[in-house]
């Protein structure tokens, strides 16, 4: 199986999220303080350095403000 990071749509779903927390006016350091994590960890995640697991994803969308499902 080929890596997701690679995958066209995986890299549409973290576009779309980068985009989302633009629209909700946060920085990638808001959010991360937010979830409690350090800003690198958004930062490599927007630039498909390290692939989210489903529980992330839907922890970074609740912390933005969006229905994951609106991402999708």
């Amino acid at each position: 199986m080929p890596n997701s990071l690679s995958d066209p749509r995986y890299r549409l779903i973290i576009e779309r999220l980068r985009q989302a927390r633009l629209e909700a006016g946060m920085t990638q350091a808001e959010l991360a303080e937010e979830l409690r994590v350090p800003q690198s960890f958004v930062a490599k995640v927007e630039r498909l350095e390290r692939r989210l697991d489903i529980l992330e994803f839907v922890q970074i969308a609740e912390a933005i403000g969006i229905s994951p499902g609106e991402l999708i």
